[in-house]
């Protein structure tokens, strides 16, 4: 059980940290909270839960204004071009112990959470009062930046401000920016016995299929082990079906922002975060659909393929087995 509303804010208490509470009806989006706190002056917060390849994960606090750029950050995280996405919800409710629309920086004071990295807008430093969430979105609690640090200090987590904005080159001479940014291990949670893995925990669904690929492809190859091996890793290969449902995404989020810009009286901005949050919700399961298909079509060609050469190849020739 991860830590409370009141659990957080008699801690801030404890730590002598000014902050302000307001209260207000559930917000899902940036949009709906600045209807109820927006007019007060303070510095409103996006906050996104990303992972990387190798389950690593990554909490980016934002202004509300700021433009995070997922590729420009994963190069300048040195995990190349494609190296972050949006995390599923089961890393929400297991590692940051929140809800949607409860990211915040204040999450990372759960235990679960003290693997995950903490990028934050280099702007907060320039506002009075920044606002956040805490562990609930039916409140919002103003602090200054200063204070903030205060809070994070107290659980381990040393500050890390980004000028999120910057795009500096990445190369041969120049270093990856923010590699020393990047977590040294996955959460605990993210690690869980096979047996418990959600549908929609691809990372752990990958590794399922790819363990039963493994110890039954073999049986029926003609050729050694390390031939048998390579080919049973190509099928089950995630960069492909990753690759694949970016492209997706990638076709399919400009035609629906053109589209919704002539019908809908809205704000590109607040559609590409829209687009952003559908496409870690459907990412996961879309990537499901297209590995399961993947891996439909290779061992159906597998078995038409051993037919074919034990009905004609083979004919006449004494079998090895």
């Amino acid at each position: 059980m991860g830590y409370t509303k009141d659990q957080l804010l008699a801690r801030l208490q404890e730590l002598k940290i000014d902050f302000t509470c307001y209260d207000h009806p559930v917000v899902l989006t940036v949009e709906e909270q600045a209807k109820h706190v927006g007019h007060l002056g303070g510095a409103l917060s996006k906050n996104l839960l990303l992972k990387d390849k190798k389950h690593r994960l990554y909490v980016v606090s934002a202004l509300a204004g700021t433009k995070v750029d997922m590729k420009i950050l994963s190069q300048r995280l040195g995990l190349g071009k494609g190296g972050l996405r949006m995390a599923p919800e089961e890393s929400l409710l297991q590692v940051l112990q929140v809800p949607l629309g409860c990211v915040t920086p204040f999450a990372l004071i759960n235990e679960s959470a003290s693997a995950v990295s903490l990028l934050l807008d280099d702007g907060f430093k320039s506002k009075q009062s920044c606002y956040f969430h805490p562990l609930t979105n039916d409140v919002t609690i103003a602090l200054s930046s200063s204070n903030l640090d205060k809070f994070l200090v107290s659980i381990g987590k040393q500050p890390a401000y980004v000028k999120l904005e910057e795009a500096p080159a990445v190369g041969k001479d120049s270093p990856p920016d923010l590699a020393h940014l990047v977590p040294s291990g996955a959460p605990n949670s993210s690690e869980q016995p096979v047996e418990n893995t959600t549908p929609t925990n691809v990372a752990h669904q990958n590794k399922v299929t790819k363990e039963t690929e493994v110890k039954a492809k073999p049986k029926v190859q003609s050729k050694g082990p390390e031939t048998s091996q390579s080919k049973v890793d190509k099928p089950t290969n995630y960069i492909g079906v990753d690759k694949f449902v970016n492209d997706v995404f990638d076709i399919i989020s400009p035609v629906f922002l053109s589209e919704a810009l002539k019908k809908l009286d809205v704000k590109e901005e607040e559609l590409s975060s829209i687009i952003d949050g559908i496409r870690g919700r459907a990412a996961p399961d879309l990537e499901s659909i297209a590995l399961s298909m993947k891996n439909a079509s290779y061992t159906s060609g597998f078995h038409a393929g051993s037919e074919c050469m034990l009905n004609h190849g083979l004919r006449g020739r004494p079998s090895r087995y």
